[in-house]
């Protein structure tokens, strides 16, 4: 696993992202896109430069459970327990939204897809930024996702606002996905 950037080496892409811009940053298993969840620009930025057809949604990913804390009020106690037993780590659960969750993000679900990551640079970037962030594949849609930051930056180049400097993690393939009220794996 890579080690945590120094705040500094974020501070390009938290201003990008504060800006309404999208980045690309190295997760878990690839590398990644992510833009500020709330923001309705570099959400439709986004879909748009990925190709990604909006209905599909895409996942959050926090440093922390309690950067998910809004998404998950009024989630019954006895839900949270998979939660805090599988995270941080490779695991992404789909949580009934709570209408905290953007349109965008959650898609044509009635769930939407949160993670809390275990890879330093990620973790450190939404600290930076202060809470969540919507994370995807660096690809266009239906073509396989970037693995080396130079791939992202022949892929996107200018449409990016930042490209975070570091490593992808080492697993293998990208997360889990589980509906956390069925328990149903989606994308083991």
């Amino acid at each position: 696993m890579p080690n945590p950037p120094d705040f500094a080496a974020l501070a390009p892409a938290v201003s990008a992202l504060r800006q309404g811009q999208v980045i690309a940053c190295p997760t878990e298993a690839v590398w990644g896109l992510s833009c500020d969840p709330d923001n309705d620009e570099a959400l439709a930025h986004l879909m748009r430069i990925k190709a990604r057809d909006p209905a599909k949604g895409v996942i959050l990913v926090a440093g922390s459970i309690e950067q998910l804390q809004p998404w998950l009020e009024g989630l019954p106690l006895e839900l949270h327990a998979p939660l805090v037993a599988s995270w941080p780590g490779p695991n992404t659960w789909l949580v009934p939204d709570n209408g905290r969750s953007h349109a965008l993000v959650r898609g044509a679900h009635s769930r939407v897809a949160l993670r809390v990551t275990d890879h330093p640079v990620m973790r450190a970037l939404c600290d930076a930024f202060g809470g969540p962030l919507v994370s995807t594949s660096a690809n266009r849609a239906s073509e396989p996702p970037a693995m080396r930051r130079d791939e992202v930056s022949a892929i996107f180049g200018s449409e990016l606002g930042a490209v975070v400097p570091g490593e992808l993690g080492g697993n293998p393939r990208p997360s889990t996905i589980r509906d956390l009220v069925s328990g149903q794996v989606l994308r083991a």
